[in-house]
């Protein structure tokens, strides 16, 4: 992601801009000659930076700057390098390109993390946890169908980032302010030549389709499009992440946490989730940096205006290097997710017998109980109960005291089966299996050749 958005890579692609727009217009009659052609492929690689800076800081120009450079080494080709172009034609066309590279390297890393925790979710797919709404004690789900909230999140990010690579197109050749004037002038009047002097730079960049309309720069609206695929996916990492730091203070699932790995420097129990609290800064950053686009297009005066220039080269780059990252730590985080059965077994136990409450009711009533009466029975008993973990910090002993009280006599023995865990879990095991079949693995597919090894973060 540092190279696509390098400056060697830029300077780079204005030089293959230069050569596609060469060919084309050779191929559609302007004087221009194979010699000129291939001087150009022959030092398409041949940058000398240096003098590309001291002429950049003479013309004050970036792209003229590069064209006096990449003309010194092609003599011949020197005067159609650029020809009829704007400055433009090289820097919003290689920001397209850029973004469309940028797209074709998340997907494959998020496609990874998604499968990284389909694995996880089915293998904890019948694995009863407490469920938590409002973060209070809720009906029980399963590890694996939290995690598939997490999942289902991630394979929205996934199509929004497929949507938004596939609708991007290419800016082509428009001119100053998007009228092709310069180039109908080349071409003596001759629309359809320029039409497909159009199609063929674009189909020489990889584009299926360019924008039909421009100004002098493409509509920054584009920007934002991209960006908020983006900083959606920041919100999905930031609030799988913030599940994972509540999991850990409860101490049933962690984040990896190596051999001679240090919590603190204070106090040596600690095992601070420190990866996932570096995804939830970064992602934070991720999410706030959709107001720069977002300002840039509104403030766009007609055909364009040069104060997006500088904020563009800052908030794209930061965008795609910041969610390059954080899939980067989310795919190291999800490989090592580390459960901790009893623990949950432990808590599911400790709010359980309340759970169940309905459940003995519906018991007694078919043993032949009044309903009323065995409902004021469970409300005395649960509030003892209650008072014994609150007040006294005590365990949860609702259930011995059904155990103890005669009136329960009749469903004794079947308390045990009234308070298996896997009967309140629903449908969860079942909704895991169907989501991962139907949904996520068939998403997969396209990344099948790509899913790769573990990654270990570097410090």
């Amino acid at each position: 992601m540092a190279f696509i958005f390098s400056e060697r890579n830029k300077f780079g692609t204005w030089r293959r801009l230069w050569l596609f727009i060469g060919q084309a217009e050779k191929s559609l009659g302007l004087p221009i000659t194979d010699e000129q052609i291939k001087e150009m492929e022959a030092n398409l690689d041949n940058k000398d930076f240096k003098m590309a800076a001291e002429e950049e800081k003479r013309l004050r120009h970036d792209v003229m700057a590069h064209v006096y450079t990449f003309a010194h080494c092609c003599p011949k080709a020197a005067a159609i390098i650029h020809l009829g172009a704007t400055s433009c034609y090289d820097g919003d066309n290689t920001d397209l390109i850029v973004l469309r590279d940028g797209l074709n390297l998340l997907l494959p890393q998020l496609a990874r993390v998604i499968s990284r925790l389909a694995d996880f979710a089915e293998k904890y797919a019948d694995l009863p946890t407490l469920g938590f709404t409002h973060y209070q004690p809720a009906q029980l789900t399963t590890v694996g169908k939290r995690c598939c909230l997490w999942i289902q999140d991630l394979c929205m990010d996934l199509q929004n980032l497929e949507r938004a690579r596939d609708n991007l197109r290419f800016r082509g050749v428009k001119g100053t302010t998007g009228t092709q004037a310069s180039f109908l002038q080349l071409f003596e009047g001759d629309h359809s030549k320029v039409e497909e002097l159009d199609r063929l730079v674009t189909e020489k960049a990889g584009f299926k389709r360019s924008y039909m309309v421009t100004g002098q720069t493409y509509s920054r609206k584009v920007d934002i499009d991209i960006l908020s695929v983006l900083a959606s996916l920041g919100a999905s990492v930031h609030k799988i992440c913030t599940d994972i730091r509540l999991l850990a203070n409860l101490k049933e699932i962690e984040e990896p946490f190596e051999k001679d790995q240090i919590g603190s420097s204070a106090m040596p129990y600690k095992r601070n989730p420190m990866r996932s609290e570096r995804c939830c800064s970064l992602a934070r950053h991720l999410m706030t940096l959709i107001m720069d686009p977002l300002q840039t297009a509104s403030v766009q005066w007609f055909e364009r205006t040069l104060d997006d220039s500088a904020n563009r080269r800052v908030c794209l780059a930061e965008a795609f290097l910041t969610a390059d990252i954080i899939l980067s730590t989310l795919q190291n985080i999800s490989e090592g997710l580390v459960v901790y059965p009893k623990v949950i077994d432990r808590r599911i136990r400790q709010e359980l017998p309340f759970m169940a409450t309905e459940n003995i009711i519906m018991a007694m009533v078919k043993a032949g109980g009044n309903r009323q009466d065995c409902h004021e029975k469970i409300r005395v008993l649960s509030q003892q109960a209650a008072a014994v973990v609150k007040q006294e910090g005590g365990d949860n002993d609702f259930i011995a005291r059904v155990r103890a009280d005669p009136y329960f006599s009749p469903i004794h023995k079947q308390l045990d089966s009234l308070l298996d865990p896997s009967s309140f879990t629903g449908r969860a095991p079942q909704q895991v299996a169907k989501f991962l079949k139907e949904e996520v693995r068939p998403a997969l597919i396209p990344y099948k050749s790509k899913m790769g090894g573990k990654i270990e973060l570097t410090l």
